[in-house]
């Protein structure tokens, strides 16, 4: 299976692992976060991001970043090879369910899947109308419920 290493600022990058691992805990393993602090020097942070990659002890790896051109970013393009590891920036939790959905499949195939459920996470919400519940304006004659 292909190895996940998200590379982002301090503290996004622990954050989405979390929230990967909430929805699938048995993914641990494969999935590894490298926090980039403010005050990091580049240098010992490409060294963790190296040392995190190799934790992960696959062949292949997809790295994600969150915004391209920052530190995080730089961090990854130089541990992008394009051959065994593949790096999209803009990560969001989308992108990495997708990413953990389908590390069976091939690196290139992995990297066209998140880019795309990361795109699609990203959707226009209009307002809605409150909830749907018996009482007050919808129904004068019954009590209203607090929630």
């Amino acid at each position: 299976m292909i190895g996940i290493l998200i590379i982002a600022h301090a503290p996004l990058a622990s954050a989405l692992r979390e929230c990967a691992l909430h929805v699938f805990p048995d993914c641990a393993a494969g999935l590894q976060a490298l926090d980039i602090a403010p005050n990091a020097s580049p240098e010992d942070s490409l060294h963790l991001a190296r040392e995190a990659m190799n934790q992960l002890n696959t062949q292949q790896v997809l790295l994600l970043s969150d915004v391209f051109g920052a530190t995080p970013s730089n961090i990854a393009q130089k541990l992008n090879d394009g051959v065994d590891t593949r790096l999209l920036a803009g990560v969001n939790l989308p992108m990495l369910l997708r990413s953990v959905c389908y590390r069976h499949e091939s690196l290139d195939a992995l990297a066209a899947r998140a880019q795309a459920g990361g795109a699609q996470g990203i959707m226009p919400v209009g307002c809605t109308a409150p909830q749907n519940q018996t009482g007050g304006r919808y129904a004068p004659s019954q009590h209203d419920h607090q929630q």
